[in-house]
């Protein structure tokens, strides 16, 4: 930003939408997506001098931070909560975000990976981050990252009946 500390403000303005969209994708929800982005900018406004401080790129740092907390929301709430949602609700939050169209199959098979696997495929398909960055976002190692895609990638297809048996392999980053 032209040797210029960006402040916290500037930084929601412009990231909050990429945020609330990555957090959908990782959720399913829109609801659920903007409470997630909400309390990870409460905690990323009170730690802001010491985000800037750092070497590291912030909105890395603020996309590890929703994984992070997607990942812990949803370990909480896979043994406290029960999701009750009419139909309107689900066609709403079941739009491709690449296409703006329905793909409820997709969009359903998706929801039904478990969250490490969902964020890298997530990360790898819509962020366009390599299996490093990903494996700084989740904070394993690339090795594991190409598992989690892999297993991912196959659970799609077994579940929408492609055959995986054939299906070439990405390799693996230099």
């Amino acid at each position: 930003m032209s040797g210029r500390t960006p402040s916290c403000d500037a930084f929601v303005r412009d990231s909050q939408v990429a945020l609330v969209r990555y957090a959908m994708l990782l959720c399913g929800s829109v609801v659920l997506a903007e409470d997630l982005v909400q309390d990870v900018l409460i905690k990323v406004y009170l730690r802001w001098d010491r985000i800037l401080a750092g070497d590291g790129d912030v909105h890395a740092y603020v996309r590890r931070a929703v994984t992070n907390e997607f990942l812990s929301w949803r370990r909480r709430w896979s043994t406290r909560h029960i999701r009750l949602v009419d139909a309107e609700t689900l066609n709403a939050v079941s739009i491709d975000p690449w296409t703006g169209t329905h793909d409820d199959e997709l969009w359903q098979r998706l929801m039904q990976l478990p969250g490490q696997q969902r964020a890298a495929v997530v990360l790898r398909y819509y962020e366009d981050l390599d299996d490093a960055e990903i494996a700084d976002t989740l904070g394993c190692r690339p090795g594991t990252v190409r598992g989690h895609i892999s297993r991912g990638l196959a659970a799609l297809r077994q579940a929408s009946g492609t055959d995986v048996s054939n299906v070439e392999r990405r390799p693996p980053d230099a």
